[in-house]
C-alpha cells in the first residue's frame, strides 16, 4: 500500500512539473515573439534591412538544379536555423513558377 502511495505521489508530482514547465515556455516563445514583431517594427521605422547571410548563392544554385533538400541542408549549415524555418526560408527563395 506505501509503495502504490509513493508511486501515486512521484507520478503526480512528475505531472505537476510537465505541466508548469511546459506553461513556462509557452509564455516565454509569446514573449520572444511579441519582441521579435517590436524588433521587425523598429527595423522597418529605421529604414534597416536585415542583410542576407553569406552563401545563399550556394542555396539558390542548388533551387535551380532542383536539388531542394541539399538547398535545405546547407541554408542550414549556414544560418544555423531548424529545419522547418530553412524549409521555408529556401521555399522563399524559390523562383515562382509560370
Amino acid at each position: 500500500m506505501n509503495t502504490l502511495f509513493l508511486l501515486l505521489a512521484v507520478l503526480a508530482t512528475a505531472g505537476w512539473i510537465t505541466s508548469t514547465v511546459t506553461l513556462r515556455m509557452r509564455a516565454l516563445e509569446d514573449r520572444a515573439d511579441r519582441l521579435e514583431r517590436r524588433l521587425g517594427l523598429l527595423l522597418d521605422h529605421l529604414g534597416v534591412e536585415e542583410p542576407e547571410p553569406a552563401g545563399l548563392d550556394e542555396v539558390r544554385a542548388l533551387m535551380r538544379d532542383g536539388r531542394t533538400i541539399s538547398a535545405i541542408k546547407v541554408y542550414r549549415g549556414i544560418t544555423g536555423v531548424g529545419l522547418a524555418e530553412a524549409k521555408r526560408a529556401v521555399e522563399a527563395l524559390e523562383p515562382a513558377k509560370s
